[in-house]
């Protein structure tokens, strides 16, 4: 069963999830909210990039209050991060957030958790109930034995129920936990326990390079199963670099059409033209593209023009010279230096050809 065509369809700001709609892609600032400008420029770049929500901390009164001005400069829907303060949530609604993250546990209490709903309720906003396998609870831990994909998925559907009970089901779950195999479990319980729609990353995964490793593997996993209705790749650095990796891994996994997906060869003894720079290069310059089109950037003629072939576009390399390969066709024969060039006028002239 695919259980992100059963889920419920949730309404975030303009953005709606779940019961199948596409999968959201998700990210979170690293400015200071308060920092209007710098907050909003850098959402900016997030929205060129192709993010479709965002969260930001509202761990002041003075970041939360800031949500007002921030939502007035933004397209996508704001999402407040909250910890500890129940008021702050109540004080990021109030100032125009679209969603809310809070953990019920660590928020002071029920009566803090009515008044968090009510004004949820009020405004018909939706709850993000998260849950991290480093902040599961000692008696759940001691329940399992350690932290454990029951452990979390249990805390998870403990903390919506609380929710629920209080006549509010306008919920997101979110389960995360820095250990692949770990975060991959816990997603097919639930995915057997509540039709809430899944929020889905692997937290804390590190850098660009291990960070892409471990998301790469864990939601993809866990997104072939057919779970999961929005991710983030949670990286350390500039968070653009979370939605080129989230857009390459749907595409990957056939879950998005749009965006010019490249696939370049390894290098091998065989390659003679400076393939590694290329393949860069036309990375870079094909994401400025609208297309749903296959690039290939291969080095040698052994396997080089047959995978050419197979893409929409390609090079294969020879000896200090290319083919430039369309639809299957040899269009033209062309020195190295002259190979970027060529491709960038071909996707250039794309649609009209």
């Amino acid at each position: 069963m695919n259980h992100r065509e059963t889920t419920k369809q949730v309404k975030i700001g303009n953005v709606t999830i779940g019961g199948g709609a596409p999968i959201a892609i998700q990210s979170m600032t690293n400015t200071k909210t308060w920092d209007v400008k710098a907050t909003v420029e850098q959402i900016h770049r997030l929205e060129e990039a192709g993010c479709e929500i965002i969260r930001a901390t509202a761990n002041t009164e003075e970041a939360a209050k800031a949500f007002r001005e921030i939502r007035k400069e933004i397209q996508i829907p704001l999402v407040a991060d909250i910890h500890f303060d129940h008021k702050l949530a109540i004080l990021a609604m109030e100032n125009g957030a679209d969603k809310i993250r809070i953990n019920p546990g660590n928020i002071g209490g029920i009566d803090n958790i009515k008044a968090v709903v009510s004004c949820a309720k009020e405004r018909n906003i939706p709850i993000r109930v998260g849950v991290n396998s480093g902040s599961l609870e000692k008696e759940l831990v001691e329940k399992y034995k350690g932290v454990t994909a029951e452990g979390i998925v249990e805390s998870a559907l403990d903390k919506a129920k609380i929710i629920e009970d209080l006549g509010y089901d306008n919920l997101v779950i979110s389960i995360k936990s820095s250990d692949v195999v770990m975060c991959a479990k816990a997603h097919e319980l639930i995915a057997q326990k509540t039709l809430h729609p899944l929020h889905v990353g692997i937290t804390e995964s590190g850098t660009v390079t291990s960070g892409n490793i471990k998301s790469a593997m864990g939601l993809g996993i866990i997104l072939y199963q057919g779970i999961g209705d929005t991710i983030r790749v949670s990286l350390t650095g500039d968070p653009v670099e979370e939605i080129k990796s989230a857009k390459a891994i749907l595409r990957n996994l056939g879950l998005r059409k749009e965006g010019i997906t490249v696939i370049s060869c390894p290098t091998c003894g065989r390659t003679e033209i400076d393939l590694v720079s290329l393949a860069n290069a036309v990375e870079t310059m094909v994401v400025g593209y609208d297309l749903s089109i296959k690039v290939a950037v291969m080095g040698c003629v052994v396997n080089g023009p047959g995978e050419a072939k197979e893409a929409d576009l390609g090079i294969a390399g020879g000896k200090g010279c290319g083919l430039l390969i369309k639809h299957g066709e040899i269009i033209r024969k062309l020195d190295e230096k002259e190979l970027l060039g060529a491709l960038k006028e071909e996707l250039d002239h794309w649609e009209e050809k």
